[in-house]
C-alpha cells in the first residue's frame, strides 16, 4: 500500500540533491508533489522524472524568501494538485567561512534563505492544514544546529532557530492533528557539500577526516534521508511531533 495515496506534497528546494529524491520517495509512496526550487528547469527536470513514472507533480519557480512567490506557489499547488497535506522544508543556503570573516550581508541571506523563507511556508500552510485538522509538516535542519560546525556559525544558528521554531509550533498545533518534526542531515554529496569542500581549502582531507569519523563508513548520499523525511510524513509518525531525527550516519549521536 502507498503510504501518501491521495494526499499533496510541497517540497522546497525540491530540485536539488536531498529535495529532488525526497520528491521521487514522496511520489512513489502516492502523493502528487508540488516540486518548488529557485532553478525552474531543475524543478521541471524532477517534475517529469515523477511523471514519468507515472505520478502527479508540479514544478513552480519559487523563492522562499518572497512572501508573494510563496502565496502564489502555494495557491498553484492546491489549484493543480489538491491541499497541501504534506510540507517539507528542505531549501537551504550556505557559505563557507569562519564567521570573523563573514558580513552583515552575508547574514542577511542565511537568515532568509534558512529561516525566514520557512517561516513564510509555514505560515502560508498552517491555516489550510488547521481547517482541515490534518497536516505534516518535516522540517530540513542539519546536525551543525545540535553539535555546531566550523566554518557555518550564522547557518548552524538558522537551523537551531529552526529546531527550536518546529517544536513550538508542533505545540501550536498539535489540538489541530498537525504534527512537525524535523530530520538533520549530516555531512551528505549534495552541491552544498561540494561549496563545504571548496570553503575548507583541502577537500580531500576533509573528505577523508569525515569518512573516519562517521561509524558507517561513508558520506551520506541524497538517498538517504527520505526514507525518514516519508517517516515524518505518513500516518507511521501519527503520534510523533515536536522530534529531532539525525541522519548521519552515527556522527552525531544526540539523546
Amino acid at each position: 500500500m502507498q503510504r501518501l495515496s491521495g494526499r499533496t506534497a510541497i517540497v522546497t528546494g525540491g530540485g536539488g540533491g536531498i529535495g529532488g529524491a525526497a520528491c521521487r520517495r514522496l511520489a512513489r509512496e502516492g502523493a502528487a508533489v508540488g516540486v518548488l526550487d529557485l532553478d525552474p528547469e531543475a524543478a521541471a527536470a524532477v517534475a517529469a522524472g515523477i511523471e514519468a513514472e507515472g505520478g502527479r507533480a508540479l514544478a513552480l519557480r519559487c523563492d522562499i524568501t518572497r512572501r508573494e512567490e510563496v502565496d502564489a506557489a502555494v495557491a498553484a499547488v492546491e489549484s493543480g494538485l489538491g491541499p497541501v497535506d504534506v510540507l517539507v522544508n528542505n531549501a537551504g543556503w550556505d557559505i563557507f567561512k569562519p564567521f570573523t570573516k563573514t558580513e552583515p550581508a552575508e547574514w542577511d541571506k542565511l537568515i532568509a534563505v534558512n529561516l525566514v523563507g520557512a517561516l513564510h511556508m509555514h505560515h502560508a500552510v498552517l491555516p489550510g492544514m488547521a481547517a482541515r485538522k490534518s497536516g505534516r509538516i518535516v522540517n530540513i535542519a542539519s546536525d551543525a544546529a545540535r553539535a555546531g560546525s566550523s566554518g557555518e556559525a550564522v547557518y548552524a544558528a538558522c537551523k537551531g532557530g529552526l529546531v527550536a521554531f518546529s517544536k513550538t509550533i508542533a505545540r501550536e498545533h498539535a489540538r489541530h492533528g498537525i504534527t512537525v518534526n524535523v530530520v538533520c542531515p549530516g555531512p551528505t554529496d549534495t552541491a552544498l557539500f561540494a561549496s563545504y569542500k571548496e570553503g575548507a581549502g583541502n577537500p580531500e582531507k576533509l573528505v577523508e577526516a569525515f569518512t573516519r569519523a562517521i561509524p558507517l563508513g561513508r558520506i551520506g548520499q541524497p538517498e538517504d534521508l527520505p526514507g525518514a523525511i516519508l517517516f515524518f510524513a505518513s500516518d507511521d509518525a501519527a503520534y510523533v511531533t515536536g522530534q529531532v531525527l539525525s541522519v548521519s550516519g552515527g556522527l552525531t549521536m544526540n539523546g
